[in-house]
């Protein structure tokens, strides 16, 4: 995992955006790699960039205006990946793990996802008041949004 991304997580880049797209949501994830300081990891790119340029990014990268799409994701809760590398897709009951059924048609797989971090509010409820907070939402291959939060590991 590069420095980026473990800051990300840690809760030390709130100014900033974590965007990750699947190999198959882009035309040739290698540029997209070299171009934005991305990090390939395995079916994937990821990429932390400031906040306004990464929302940019999303949407010319997905055709989704990002903040529309929080709303959209934002309506029901599932499981991202710590890693923010992927996730779980609630419709999918093949009891695969994000995609690893190659031999039917119901590839479930993160196709893309963007986090941020909101800071630590000490007079806040819940999980705000433990620390920094990582927002996520993802786009299963299949077209379900969903999204997760957690205390960030920092």
């Amino acid at each position: 995992m590069d420095e980026r991304r473990r800051g990300f997580l840690a809760g030390e880049r709130p100014s900033e955006l974590l965007v990750y797209l699947s190999d198959d949501a882009v035309d040739d994830p290698d540029r997209l790699a070299g171009a934005g300081g991305g990090e390939r990891v395995d079916g994937g790119t990821v990429v932390v960039v400031d906040g306004e340029r990464g929302r940019q990014a999303f949407a010319a990268a997905t055709g989704v205006d990002a903040m529309s799409f929080a709303g959209r994701a934002r309506g029901r809760d599932g499981d991202v990946w710590r890693s923010l590398t992927g996730g779980t897709c609630l419709d999918d009951t093949s009891g695969e793990v994000d995609g690893e059924n190659d031999e039917t048609d119901d590839d479930h797989h993160a196709r893309f996802l963007f986090a941020f971090v909101e800071a630590h509010q000490p007079d806040g409820q819940g999980l705000y008041a433990e620390g920094d907070v990582v927002h996520a939402y993802a786009q299963c291959s299949c077209g379900v949004a969903y999204s997760d939060r957690w205390v960030a590991e920092g």
